[in-house]
C-alpha cells in the first residue's frame, strides 16, 4: 500500500524547505560530527578487554532474553549499576537501554497529574516526549534564564516542581550556571533535573561530569547519565537515591516493557567506566583541543558567528537550511565531515554548523578546518 495522501504532503513540504532528512553514508572523512568526545567507541582496548571479561566469567550469552523484570536481569547488571552508583558518589543507578529510554521513562513515570514540571526551553527532543507522555502540568522557561524560571515557581506555591535542564545543551553546547540554579531550586524545595549526556566523559578529573565536578551532586535529585557520546558505547543510567530506583523500576514504562540490554552491551559500559578511571591523558587532550579551537576560531575573526561555548560542541550559525547546506557540502568535500543542523531541528534563522572536538583531533586538522570555513563565510 503507498503512504497515505497527508503523509506524502508532509514529506513534500520537507523537501520544498531544504530539510528532508536522509541516512548519510559512512565515510572515512575527518571526524568533526560524531559525538565520541574521547574517542572510546574505537577504542582496541576497551573492546578486547570487554571479550576477555565476557570469557573469564564463561558468559556466552548474546541477548538478555526479555525485560529485566522477567528474565533479563543477567548479573552483569548488579555490577555495573554498583560501578557506577561508586563512580558517580550516587546511592543508586539504574540502567536504561538508551538515553532516550531514560528520559522517556523517568519524565512519564515521576511527576503526577497534580505537579508541575519546569523545563529549559532547549531541552533534548527525548525530555520533551517524556514530559509529554506525563499527566503533570508543564512550562518551559527561557533557556538558562532563571528570573524567568522563579517567576514561573512563585506561580505554583505548595505544589511539587520538577525543574529540568542539561549540563550542555546538545546543539548550542553552552552551560547553565548550575550552582545558581541548585540554590534557587533548594529555596523553593524543587526537584532538580539533569541530563549529562554531553558532559560524561568530558568535564571532571575523571570524566565524571559536570555536576559532580562542580561538587554538586549530592544536591541533585536525579542525574542522567547517557553513555552513547563520551562513553562511545550504548545505555544510560539514572542516578539517585535508593527510592527512585524501586520507584522507576515499578512505574517506568521505558524500563519494565522492553527487552533489557545484552550482556555484551553491558560488559562495554563497565569495562567503558572502568577505562575512564585511568584515562586523564584522552580527556586532558580533549580539553587541550577544545581551548584551541576556540583560541584559532577568535584569531580567524569567527567569534561572532559561534555560540559561546566552552564544551566540545561548537555551533556556527549560519541562517537557512539551504545555505548552511551548501557550506557544509564544501567542507565535506574538503575531507572535513561537519554536518549541518537545520530547521525544524532547530529554530528557523538559527541553522548552524555543529563542529564536535574530540581527544583525537589535530591541531592541524582544526586550523584547516576553521580556515575553510572562513575562506567561505568571507
Amino acid at each position: 500500500m503507498k503512504l497515505p495522501e497527508n503523509l506524502n504532503q508532509k514529506l513534500e513540504n520537507r523537501k520544498l524547505n531544504n530539510s528532508l532528512r536522509k541516512l548519510p553514508a559512512f565515510n572515512n572523512l575527518v571526524d568533526f560530527s560524531s559525538n565520541d568526545y574521547i574517542g572510546f567507541s574505537k577504542s582496541e582496548s576497551i573492546f578486547k578487554h570487554t571479550h576477555a571479561y565476557l570469557l573469564e566469567n564463561e558468559i556466552f550469552q548474546n541477548g538478555a532474553t526479555g525485560s529485566r523484570l522477567i528474565s533479563g536481569n543477567h548479573t552483569l547488571y548488579q555490577i555495573a549499576e554498583a560501578f557506577i552508583a561508586e563512580f558517580h558518589e550516587a546511592e543508586s543507578a539504574l540502567i536504561f537501554n538508551s538515553g532516550y529510554d531514560a528520559n522517556l521513562g523517568f519524565f512519564s513515570a515521576l511527576p503526577q497529574r497534580n505537579d508541575v514540571i519546569l523545563y529549559d526551553e532547549l531541552s533534548h527532543a527525548s525530555i520533551r516526549d517524556g514530559i509529554l507522555m506525563s499527566n503533570a502540568k508543564s512550562y518551559k522557561f527561557n533557556h538558562n534564564d532563571f528570573e524567568d524560571l522563579e517567576r514561573l515557581i512563585r506561580k505554583f506555591p505548595d505544589t511539587n516542581i520538577y525543574v529540568v535542564t542539561e549540563t550542555v545543551f546538545s546543539m548550542d553546547g553552552d552551560s547553565p550556571n548550575l550552582e545558581e540554579l541548585v540554590q534557587l531550586t533548594e529555596k523553593y524545595n524543587c526537584y532538580l533535573v539533569v541530563d549529562e549526556a554531553h558532559t560524561l566523559g568530558v568535564f571532571g578529573e575523571k570524566g565524571e561530569g559536570l555536576i559532580q565536578y562542580q561538587k554538586l551532586h549530592h544536591r541533585i535529585f536525579a542525574r542522567i547519565m547517557t553513555f552513547g557520546k563520551g562513553l562511545g558505547c550504548h545505555g544510560a543510567a539514572v542516578l539517585g537515591n535508593t527510592e527512585l530506583k524501586e520507584y522507576l523500576v515499578n512505574f517506568a514504562r521505558s524500563f519494565i516493557y522492553t527487552t533489557g540490554l545484552s550482556p555484551h552491551s553491558v560488559a562495554t559500559i563497565l569495562v567503558a567506566y572502568q577505562q575512564l578511571e585511568i584515562e586523564d591523558k584522552t580527556i586532558d587532550q580533549l580539553r587541550q583541543n577544545i581551548i584551541f579551537f576556540n583560541q584559532k576560531k577568535n584569531l580567524l575573526g569567527l567569534k561572532p558567528m559561534f555560540v559561546r561555548s566552552k564544551s566540545a560542541i561548537q555551533s556556527a550559525i549560519i541562517p537557512g537550511n539551504e545555505n548552511v547546506k551548501r557550506i557544509a557540502q564544501h567542507l565535506q568535500d574538503k575531507g572535513f565531515d561537519v554536518k549541518p543542523i537545520l530547521s525544524p531541528t532547530v529554530p528557523e534563522g538559527q541553522e548552524r554548523l555543529r563542529f564536535c572536538i574530540h581527544s583525537y583531533n589535530t591541531e592541524e586538522e582544526i586550523i584547516q578546518v576553521l580556515e575553510l570555513l572562513r575562506d567561505l563565510i568571507f
